[in-house]
């Protein structure tokens, strides 16, 4: 059969493993479970070529260089597509159809999320490889449902139907059920229910015809902003005002439950939605004690305790079945059995305004990365990292100065039209107003320390005169 063309949907926000993931770095970009992240580790198994296409990355335009730099990392390629809001699950899949479509309207598309593992990879390939024959042959749209292992409340649920005649393993969904409670739950694990995984394949034709039959506005929508999109660098960006347009609707509002076309491939490959504290900690490796601890954390005489922390020395001891994260500038302390709070806590800090909620101290940008060190009522201080041939855009401030000293490679400082190097223990002044550009032209990774002082200390004081990366 042809190839399927995989698109990788990474833009959600992740709140619910807050504080490591929060909107600046979401989840999916995070190493939850191993060395790798989610989508890393879901890219890594679309680079099969005998099953997959080129994967298509459709992402939103704030996470572009983080998704480029991510694919980088593990030798990936990928086209990348950039959403110019979010607009839920249901526009993102109508864009997917509709680029495939374009190309080629019979073609056989997997949507899949950034944010799932799966453990048994050469299965979950295998059943891809099934699914869309079926999508092919019998016009089905198929999603992955797999067998609970627990009656989980956070999952919605699929009710398997009669075979679907000449696919194999392929069944009917009789029926989408929204998330239970739990005896509800429990009562459909025992009726063999399966856990809606989200995955589908599906032909992009047919799923268009679906969409412009259930959700006219959307589909055209997404038609719309696919023609009218433009590249801008090595990106694909949906035009703005036809993309919003789009209903804000999930795909299994919009479709999934509607559609007669909707079928079901039992998916017994490890599965997970990474969506919870407590599913870290069921993925992640422990000790004999049930405990999982990563980086700077000791756990003594305590049992199945998941302990995180980036920098800070954490210790827990006498404890049990909880949950600890420590962050640069945050702490969650929770017990484990009420991991599903945590995006409740994230609403509260957010209504109160505070930038834990969506900021880390470390801020990533397609040139490297600063994090905040220090901070008074009229000075800041800022640890700088320039990747090798980094460059940051030709700007200037208006309310502050800044002092860079160099204590890593070497620093190549545009001010004022004059081209300056400063090398490692040299440091250069930048007097307000004047114009100015940091790069890195060596081979190691640059770093300083920046201090700025004035009257006004906002990332919005900046007026870019000129920016490689096309920002703004």
């Amino acid at each position: 059969m042809a190839k399927i063309l995989p698109v990788v949907m990474c833009g959600g926000s992740g709140t619910r493993v807050w504080p490591e993931s929060r909107e600046s770095l979401p989840k999916q970009f995070i190493s939850l479970i191993g060395e790798r992240s989610t989508f890393q580790m879901i890219v890594a198994i679309l680079q099969d070529a005998n099953v997959f296409e080129e994967p298509v990355i459709l992402t939103n335009a704030a996470y572009r260089f983080r998704v480029a730099e991510q694919l980088a990392e593990i030798g990936a390629k990928a086209r990348i597509v950039l959403e110019p809001m979010a607009r839920d699950s249901g526009p993102a899949v109508a864009v997917a159809a509709a680029l495939a479509a374009r190309d080629k309207p019979d073609q056989v598309v997997a949507v899949l999320a950034a944010d799932h593992v799966f453990q048994d990879t050469a299965l979950f390939k295998t059943l891809c490889a099934e699914a869309g024959r079926t999508a092919a042959s019998a016009r089905a749209i198929v999603t992955f449902g797999v067998k609970p292992d627990h009656a989980a409340t956070g999952y919605g649920y699929i009710r398997p139907g009669e075979a679907l005649k000449g696919a194999g393993a392929v069944r009917k969904v009789a029926e989408f059920v929204e998330k239970p409670d739990g005896a509800k739950a429990k009562a459909f694990v025992e009726a063999g229910y399966l856990w809606n995984s989200g995955n589908f394949v599906f032909r992009a034709d047919v799923m268009m015809e679906e969409m412009a039959r259930f959700e006219p506005e959307m589909a055209a929508a997404a038609v719309d902003a696919v023609a009218k999109a433009k590249r801008d660098l090595d990106f694909l960006v949906l035009d703005a005002a036809s993309f919003a347009a789009a209903p804000k609707k999930s795909i299994d509002y919009a479709i999934m439950e509607r559609t007669d076309k909707a079928a079901v491939i039992e998916a017994n490959v490890g599965w997970s939605d990474v969506g919870l504290w407590s599913t870290v900690h069921r993925l992640s490796e422990k000790d004999a004690d049930g405990n999982a601890l990563h980086g700077h954390a000791i756990a003594l005489d305590s049992t199945n305790v998941l302990v995180r922390s980036e920098d800070q020395l954490t210790t827990v001891v006498g404890l049990s079945d909880v949950i600890v994260v420590t962050t640069r500038d945050a702490v969650l302390v929770i017990d484990a059995k009420q991991s599903d709070k945590v995006k409740q806590l994230v609403e509260r800090l957010k209504a109160e305004k505070r930038p834990e909620a969506v900021e880390h101290k470390r801020a990533y940008r397609p040139w490297g990365y600063y994090q905040s060190v220090d901070q008074g009522a009229r000075y800041q201080v800022k640890r700088i990292v320039v990747t090798p041939g980094g460059r940051l855009s030709l700007q200037k401030h208006f309310h502050r100065a800044e002092h860079w000293i160099v204590v890593r490679g070497t620093a190549e400082v545009t001010l004022n039209g004059a081209v300056h190097l400063v090398h490692e223990n040299e440091s250069i002044y930048l007097p307000i107003g004047c114009e100015h550009r940091m790069a890195n032209p060596g081979k190691i990774n640059l770093e300083l320390i920046e201090v700025q002082v004035g009257s006004y200390l906002g990332e919005d004081d900046i007026i870019r005169i000129e920016d490689i990366y096309s920002r703004t």
